[in-house]
Order: C-alpha cells, then structure tokens, then sequence
C-alpha cells in the first residue's frame, strides 16, 4: 500500500500505522456514535466542579472602588513635613506585609465559615424566592386582575358617561387671555 491511507494521508505522515476498527479510523474518527459519546461526556460534567480562575479572582469587578486600599491611600506626607527615609520606607512595608498576613490569616480562620453561612444564605433566598415569592406574586396578579375588570366595568359604566356630558357643557368655553402692559 505506497498510495496511503483511506483519508489521503501518505503512509510516511504518520509515526506508526494507524488501527483500523470497525467504527473508523481512531485518528479520524468518522463515527457519529463516537462523536456524540465524547460530546456527551464533556455536557455532562457537574456545574459545581467548574474550574474556578486563581489569578483573577474578581472577575465581575465586585470589589474595584471599594477595598482597595493601599498606602498611599491612607498614609500620605504633605510637602514639607516629610519623616526619614527609612522610616517611610519601613513604616510601608509594615503596613503592606501587616495587611497582606493579617487578610491571608482571617480567610484562613473565617473565610471558610463565611462561606458556608454566605452559601445557607443564598440558598434559602433561593429557595423563598422560588417557593414562595413568585408564586405570591402570580395569585396576586390573578387575584388583582379579576378586580381590575371590575374597576374598569364601573369605571365605563359611570364615569364615562358623566365626563363625556361634561366634556359636551364644557365644549363651547373659549378662554382668552390679554396682556396689560
């Protein structure tokens, strides 16, 4: 076989030959089963192992303009009252590397109970919104329409008829107004 492979690949492209099954070449599988399996196999993995992104961890911006506090932003020496050099530059490493641990060590103690609370939470919010919430507010929007058709019979069947003979008296008034100077 000099001519190649059934695809047209020539036999020297490929490192070893390729194994021919039934279901088609592996290299190329032409297979509709074999798509639809490894299709199904990446659509069925759960929602709750998703990867999550360890570099940028605000993705949605949630926290921009509101924790990012920094030393320049509250510690600032006006011209003219300037400290030694050394102590400016300790007194900023203190208070970064100070911040950075104290932060690393309260998501270490705290963060994982937050979550959890932070996760109960939402969920029965969920849970009352979904269970209770909207469908309140759907009895109440049936319920209010049943009043609205009857509010809107008394109001064509009463008001309707008065503002229209109103309308009619009050069809022949001509105002005008005149400037005195």
């Amino acid at each position: 076989m000099t001519s190649g492979y059934k695809d047209g690949t020539p036999e020297e492209d490929y490192a070893h030959s390729p194994f021919i099954r039934k279901q088609g070449n592996i290299y190329i599988p032409k297979n509709k089963e074999m798509d639809n399996d490894s299709i199904n196999e990446k659509t069925l993995r759960d929602v709750h192992t998703k990867e999550i992104d360890l570099v940028n961890r605000d993705p949605k911006h949630l926290n921009d303009d509101v924790v990012k506090v920094d030393f320049e932003d509250v510690i600032a020496e006006p011209a003219g009252t300037y400290s030694f050099d050394g102590v400016w530059k300790a007194s900023f490493t203190t208070f970064t590397v100070t911040k950075y641990w104290c932060y690393r060590l309260l998501t270490a103690l705290v963060g994982i109970p937050l979550a959890l609370v932070w996760g109960i939470f939402f969920a029965i919010l969920s849970f009352i919104h979904i269970w209770a919430v909207v469908p309140c507010v759907k009895s109440y929007l049936i319920e209010i329409h049943c009043v609205s058709r009857v509010y809107s019979i008394c109001v064509h069947t009463f008001c309707d008829p008065l503002f229209e003979a109103m309308g009619k008296c009050f069809s022949s008034v001509r105002v005008t107004t005149t400037k005195v100077v």
